[in-house]
């Protein structure tokens, strides 16, 4: 069951969901503090919420393993709090970054770094008909294969490491990509080691030939949404049914509570009882 908190928040931003043995939740929710990419000179929010939808689960879940794996509980004879708090996910997902801070090569200025569109090599770029792709290629091999299949290869261009050259090379890559159709640099650099792809839709997602020969995407009830994931080959996740709507069940309910009783489900429901 769920329970508030009633502690001082102390004007903190974040959420943290509190597992308690035997399956409680305790929710704390305060003003949320998010930020995106600039997009026509205002913040944009990223698409990628990180935080409401993917730390929740995933820190309760590693919690859950280690909470039913009771190692400790075996030793101690005694239970604990699994506190999983979202802020916590993020800044574990960042543990990379943390390290690279530390080593010097990551800076505090945004967009001046190896994986948030600082280097030319790892970024997206509009194409001739106003679409976008985008590269990754890091290692020397994927960037020799994209300076070879963008025209750049034999130039005397600087080291690819050299961030004071990153502004100068990125303006030539956007150059280059603007040059031809999302779908000819398709043609030209899918599958093969630049590590590219192509900026999709949702819609163009759901239909690019690789997502439907996994069947990533399913429809339900005339309705396009991602497939059960992780899949497992001996026990396949199914959706069973779409989700009711505000009210759908209200008389089956009041029924197994009452029982048969029509007049006293009529009854009910004429008080306000149910959605």
């Amino acid at each position: 069951m769920d329970e508030p908190f009633h502690d001082d928040l102390s004007g903190q931003c974040s959420r943290q969901r509190r597992v308690l043995p035997g399956g409680q939740q305790r929710d704390r929710k305060e003003e949320p503090g998010q930020a995106g990419p600039e997009h026509g000179g205002q913040q944009a929010m990223g698409i990628l919420n990180l935080g409401d939808l993917k730390q929740p689960g995933l820190m309760e879940s590693r919690g859950r393993e280690g909470e039913n794996r009771g190692v400790d509980e075996k030793r101690s004879g005694q239970g604990q709090v699994v506190d999983a708090a979202m802020i916590d996910g993020a800044a574990s997902l960042m543990t990379m970054t943390w390290s690279f801070r530390h080593m010097g090569m990551w800076h505090d200025e945004r967009g001046t770094n190896l994986l948030d569109t600082g280097a030319h090599f790892y970024d997206t770029y509009e194409t001739a008909d106003g679409r976008y792709v985008s590269i990754g290629s890091i290692e020397p091999q994927f960037y020799a294969e994209l300076l070879r299949l963008t025209g750049l290869a034999g130039e005397d261009l600087p080291h690819q490491m050299d961030q004071t050259a990153w502004a100068e090379l990125k303006d030539r890559l956007r150059g280059v990509f603007a040059a031809k159709t999302r779908a000819e640099w398709m043609e030209i650099m899918e599958g093969t080691d630049v590590c590219f792809a192509p900026v999709l839709t949702m819609t163009e997602a759901a239909e690019h030939p690789h997502n439907v020969a996994r069947g990533t995407f399913t429809e339900v009830a005339g309705v396009t949404q991602p497939a059960p994931s992780p899949r497992f080959s001996r026990t396949p996740g199914k959706i069973r049914r779409p989700p009711p709507h505000a009210g759908q069940h209200t008389d089956e309910v009041l029924a197994e509570w009452v029982g048969a009783d029509t007049a006293k489900v009529a009854e009910l429901r004429a008080g306000g009882a149910g959605a």
